[in-house]
């Protein structure tokens, strides 16, 4: 049972990468996702989080209008689609889940199975 991300990469300001996390093992029907990111030296951080009825749920102001997260249960993989990057959102991403049908949550360690991440670093 494992989470995979991937999608990440370098880009410069402004441009677009769309993140991809795979529940091998791991049903996200019907369970919230949460993408987390950390940068160097700073605290992991809830980023945005799709609800088990599909809602979106921001934990970082910066990123609102700036990213979506969308679900493919037929793929079993959640989507984090980041565009107008910029600098601040150089770090590496990561996906988590639930073991059941509840309630997003902010913290990481609230979700029960998290997932390597992937890296993305935007500069010019």
């Amino acid at each position: 049972v494992q989470l995979q991300a991937s999608g990440g990469g370098s880009v410069q300001p402004g441009g677009s990468l769309r993140l991809s996390c795979v529940g091998l093992g791991v049903s996200f029907d019907n369970r919230p996702v949460l993408w987390f990111r950390q940068a160097p030296g700073k605290e992991r951080e809830g980023v945005l989080c799709i609800s088990p009825g599909d809602n979106s749920n921001y934990y970082i102001d910066s990123v609102r209008g700036r990213f979506t997260i969308s679900r493919d249960n037929g793929k079993n993989t959640v989507y984090l689609h980041m565009n107008r990057l910029n600098p601040d959102d150089t770090a590496v991403y990561h996906c988590a889940t639930k073991k059941y049908r509840t309630l997003c949550a902010r913290s990481p360690d609230d979700y029960y199975l998290r997932g390597k991440g992937t890296q993305v670093t935007v500069s010019s």
